[in-house]
């Protein structure tokens, strides 16, 4: 069994309060070897530090487009915990859950967190719900790198051209029930392709709350999807992780 990266979950969410240590247990018993945990906005931000511990579980700090209020604070613990963080993010635009006034303010602070992104040397992971073609847009005008499009929800043709830049999309296990995620990952290149759960959502099933463990639901879907084996998935996909976060087993 090959070994896993969960390139993108919530582990300070209020359904794992006081069940992180189990969480992670369980992933590691099936095959997650790595657990990157993203903190939106400050107080959530500074949990996902406390609970990351350098080794299984690593932080990654952003905020909500829809939330913005206090994003400098943010910012500014960006900057300080740079050593301990792997990646900016997540953090992009949300035209769905975003009012069409807030939208100026969205794509503005999401520039923001792109410059320093740049700045810091550090993968930027991105939210672009509704919102695909103007998160892309932006990030190639900011010429970033080391992008991961995280759940993109966006056009598949959208996203095959920016896996020519080198852009990175995440894949949830919301894919078992999403013929969006299925064709995303029909047209991407397995090169550009990294494993997600984005728990406490995107389930295999609608009724269920996701788990790190589930990423190898991801791998499985992509496996079928793209018609070679799971254990070429799942060592091109952790290859993928550790060389773009730059983290070691």
């Amino acid at each position: 069994m090959a070994l896993l990266v969960d390139v993108h979950c919530h582990l300070t969410a209020r359904e794992f309060e006081g069940r992180v240590l189990q969480v992670v247990e369980e992933a590691v018993e099936a095959g997650v070897m790595l657990i990157i945990t993203s903190g939106l906005g400050y107080r959530d931000a500074l949990k996902a530090l406390e609970i990351s511990d350098g080794a299984r579980v690593h932080p990654s700090i952003g905020v909500a487009p829809y939330d913005l209020e206090g994003y400098e604070d943010v910012l500014g613990l960006i900057e300080r915990e740079r050593s301990r963080i792997v990646a900016v993010g997540e953090v992009g635009l949300d035209y769905w859950r975003g009012g069409r006034e807030s939208r100026a303010l969205q794509q503005m602070v999401f520039e923001e967190f792109i410059d320093l992104a740049k700045a810091l040397d550090l993968p930027i992971i991105v939210h672009s719900r509704s919102a695909g073609k103007y998160a892309l847009e932006i990030l190639s005008r900011k010429r970033a790198e080391r992008v991961i499009m995280h759940a993109f929800d966006g056009n598949a043709s959208h996203a095959a051209r920016a896996a020519h830049r080198g852009y990175m999309f995440s894949i949830p296990p919301s894919i078992a029930r999403s013929r969006q995620k299925q064709k995303l990952v029909e047209k991407l290149p397995l090169e550009n392709i990294l494993l997600e759960s984005d728990a406490p959502v995107l389930a295999p099933s609608r009724d269920e709350v996701n788990r790190p463990k589930n990423v190898r639901i991801s791998a499985e879907w992509i496996s079928r999807i793209k018609g070679v084996s799971l254990d070429k998935v799942e060592e091109k996909t952790t290859q993928n992780a550790l060389e773009l976060f730059g983290l070691r087993v």
